[in-house]
């Protein structure tokens, strides 16, 4: 009885049968209610690797600690984006490229954060980075140029190897690419009384140096304010769903023909959407974070049953996560963690401490806290769960790597270097006061 059920899946075999043996009694009034208990052991050793997996993950978070530090730059600036290059032609991936707040793109080896190129989109400012899927050496930027950007980190050169270009008045403030790297898509802000998402044929990239490609197509009628985050489905290439300040959170199936017929489901999260991300086994369920730290969770594979939609809806996780001895200042985003089969949100500090926050349909709940990494403001983060190391951006211009048990080598000092926020108009500022704006 003694043993942990926790850690050893053998054990809770031998305890389910002890129980057996012991209540027999219990488990002949099981059967009386139609319930055979040989399935008792089953059920007690699922429950037992259920538990093993999150609890692994809370193990594994705790462990976390700086492996490598990147170098500071002669000009520090907030790093707002962060993506790793996909493990396409090599066991791992080799690359991480940063989206800064000086309208630079910077590239650094995954394992040692070395500096490997940089690109810079003056005059435009930059608005995310996305390597493609089936070649680790290519990476995309939306830019406020009406630009799509993508580059080849094998070539010296600092001209994009191929231009997505919008229409005139097109500024482009989010974007990705999807799953099968055919489509991209990008969003714009709001001109007058327009809002677009922007479609284009990503094949060829290599093959057309220099070349400029004109839209598909465009979908402008689902939204009515800024387009803000779009995130294609992992594993189903024609499906895409966008946020924008107008509260809405939609997902489109590309493959149909209009517009309409292309709008699966509408959530409204009821504020100015920050972040939007897919989760749930066979990634069915939608979830978003809002300007002023809110949260909502939607299941849309309940679209067409009675079933409510809606899993979880909180209006300030500042409020409802407990976290001891620190505070909850902001969200930064989320993961889906598929060997768990559990959602997770990051969060912070102005300080630099990180939190993970477990997702629950009862709730939300604080995981572990990260320290002494960063000095303000985290701003993006890349967990990799091959091999669970986390890399995280901030406010303090740091790149930084932390591994399970790792010991930190560089002699490289922390220091605060907060960046005056008139370098980048679209940073989003963190404020208090927008507490008060839940609707």
């Amino acid at each position: 009885i003694f043993l942990s059920l926790q850690q050893d899946v053998i054990a809770g075999f031998l305890y389910a049968i002890l129980i057996l043996v012991v209540f027999h009694p219990v488990v002949d009034l099981i059967d009386n209610f139609n319930l055979t208990y040989k399935y008792a052991p089953l059920i007690i050793i699922r429950t037992a690797f259920e538990m093993t997996a999150v609890e692994k993950i809370e193990e594994q978070f705790a462990s976390l600690r700086i492996a490598k530090r990147s170098m500071l730059s002669e000009e520090p600036a907030y790093l707002l984006d962060i993506d790793v290059s996909k493990p396409a032609q090599s066991e791992s991936s080799r690359f991480v490229a940063v989206s800064c707040s000086n309208k630079s793109i910077r590239v650094y080896n995954r394992e040692t954060l070395n500096f490997l190129r940089e690109y810079s989109t003056h005059p435009g400012i930059l608005n995310g980075v996305r390597f493609a899927h089936a070649c680790d050496s290519i990476v995309f930027s939306a830019c406020s140029d009406g630009t799509v950007k993508c580059w080849d980190i094998r070539l010296a050169t600092q001209k994009a190897v191929q231009v997505f270009s919008g229409y005139p008045s097109n500024v482009f403030i989010s974007f990705d690419i999807n799953c099968n790297d055919l489509i991209i898509c990008a969003g714009t802000e709001k001109v007058e009384k327009d809002t677009f998402l922007v479609f284009w044929d990503a094949r060829g990239i290599t093959n057309c140096a220099s070349a400029t490609k004109e839209p598909l197509g465009v979908y402008s009628e689902s939204h009515n304010d800024d387009i803000t985050k779009i995130c294609f489905h992992p594993i189903e290439p024609n499906l895409v769903v966008s946020g924008s300040t107008d509260g809405l959170v939609n997902a489109f199936d590309i493959n149909k023909d209009t517009e309409d017929d292309a709008l699966m489901s509408t959530c409204n999260s009821d504020s100015s959407v920050s972040f939007i991300g897919w989760s749930g086994k066979d990634y069915k369920q939608v979830y978003c974070m809002t300007h002023d730290e809110g949260f909502c969770w939607w299941d849309i594979a309940q679209l067409d049953t009675e079933e409510p939609i809606t899993l979880l809806h909180v209006l300030d996780v500042r409020d409802a996560v407990c976290v001891e001895y620190d505070s909850l200042q902001y969200l930064v985003g989320g993961l889906y963690h598929e060997k768990a089969d559990k959602l997770f949100l990051i969060g912070g500090t102005s300080t630099g401490n990180i939190h993970l926050i477990s997702c629950g349909t009862d709730g939300l709940s604080l995981v572990g806290t990260l320290c002494g990494g960063h000095s303000a403001t985290v701003r993006s983060f890349c967990w990799n769960l091959t091999d669970e190391s986390l890399l995280t951006g901030g406010e303090d211009a740091q790149l930084l790597l932390w591994k399970p048990g790792a010991v930190e080598r560089s002699l490289a000092k922390k220091a605060s270097m907060k960046i005056a926020s008139s370098v980048q108009k679209r940073v989003r500022v963190h404020n208090s006061s927008l507490k008060s704006r839940k609707k």
